[in-house]
């Protein structure tokens, strides 16, 4: 069964790139009935998705980060990253990455999750 990892710093200065990195094992990311997404929950709040990747190329973002989001794959090294550009103490959270199986739509596996503050 698929299983992932989160990786990147955990500390993050205001205005620079937030850069994380979701490693894919049991399964691999060119499977098509996959499709692996990112996920946060800042303090006091509820999970937000934030975007996605498919093995067919297309991306998808939630609007409310579209002008500063990146999601990524590397196929040859079964993994897929998160940029997060000019962020603020507000994109603070935990950010999990997981994997969503078709078909029914459902979360099939997820990664422990891994900290991320933005401060100077």
């Amino acid at each position: 069964q698929v299983e992932l990892q989160e990786s990147g710093p955990g500390l993050v200065n205001p205005s620079q790139t937030l850069s994380l990195t979701c490693t894919v094992s049991g399964g691999s990311i060119t499977t098509n009935y996959y499709y692996w997404v990112w996920i946060r929950q800042s303090p006091g709040k509820g999970l937000e998705w934030m975007g996605a990747t498919h093995i067919s190329g297309n991306t998808w973002y939630n609007p409310l980060f579209k002008s500063r989001i990146t999601v990524s794959r590397d196929t040859s090294a079964e993994k897929f990253t998160l940029q997060l550009r000019s962020v603020t103490p507000e994109d603070t959270a935990v950010y999990y990455c997981a994997s969503v199986r078709t078909p029914g739509w459902y979360a099939s596996a997820w990664g422990q999750g891994t900290q991320v503050t933005v401060s100077s």
